[in-house]
């Protein structure tokens, strides 16, 4: 008899980003940014429930006036993980927990459901993420973009931000394309409970520390990360001209 899984949806959010601060209440089409993509995670019908952990009074009254819920955590949290540790010791009662980004308003729904379908399709899955195939050259140099390389069972070999693969030996980047090799990793995370329990234990590596990628991290103490391919890229919002670009995408929907 397998397991019976209830998935529990969380949103990190801090006030306090280095380069644009009070992010998740900035205002997009007058709503802020934090219930754009709580009401998009709400779509999702394989979460069962949908919070925002905070460090922030401020955001979790915002959250509280859009009818939406919020849980606070502390204020040491030094990443999205750790808050969702703390989340999930605080509100234990799910199986599964979903690391959906705090900053990008225009997540989809379907893709917060491919995360959470790799733990039916794979039984031993503890944690799952989400790529996208990159579209131009232009988005595969750079360095702001994380890529990754899957082998056949949908397992992350490798994260990086520089090319991967690596196509100058062969220098034949158009057959890279044409074979959908590169990959664009989208910063979504599903993990299991027990996976979170043992993640608070482990130390950061030297891979994670040279890329400054945390889920290397996993990779490094031997766990697999499945990986989904969706088709809907979610675009974050790390700057005000980001907010900008995204209001001017959801103003043409």
């Amino acid at each position: 008899m397998k397991m019976v899984k209830n998935f529990l949806g969380v949103i990190p959010a801090r006030m306090k980003s280095t380069r644009f601060p009070g992010k998740p209440l900035a205002k997009i089409l007058n709503i802020p940014m934090v219930q754009w993509v709580y009401e998009a995670a709400s779509k999702c019908t394989k979460l069962d429930h949908v919070v925002v952990a905070t460090d922030s009074i401020e955001i979790f009254e915002a959250v509280k006036e859009f009818n939406g819920e919020a849980v606070m955590t502390s204020a040491d949290c030094h990443s999205g993980l750790d808050r969702i540790i703390e989340t999930a010791q605080k509100i234990s009662g799910f199986t599964h927990y979903v690391n959906i980004q705090g900053d990008e308003p225009m997540i989809s729904h379907l893709t917060i459901e491919g995360v959470i379908n790799l733990f039916y399709k794979y039984d031993y899955c503890e944690i799952s993420t989400a790529a996208v195939y990159f579209k131009t050259m232009e988005e595969f140099q750079n360095t702001n973009n994380v890529k990754v390389v899957i082998n056949k069972n949908q397992k992350a070999l490798y994260f990086s931000r520089s090319m991967l693969p690596n196509y100058e030996r062969s220098g034949n980047i158009t057959e890279y394309f044409k074979n959908n090799l590169p990959l664009k990793h989208q910063g979504i995370y599903a993990y299991s409970k027990e996976i979170l329990s043992e993640a608070a234990s482990l130390k950061p590596c030297v891979y994670e520390k040279a890329e400054s990628l945390e889920q290397l991290r996993f990779l490094h103490n031997g766990y697999d990360i499945y990986v989904d391919i969706v088709e809907n890229e979610s675009i974050g919002v790390d700057t005000p001209d980001d907010l900008l670009k995204v209001e001017s995408i959801l103003k043409a929907r």
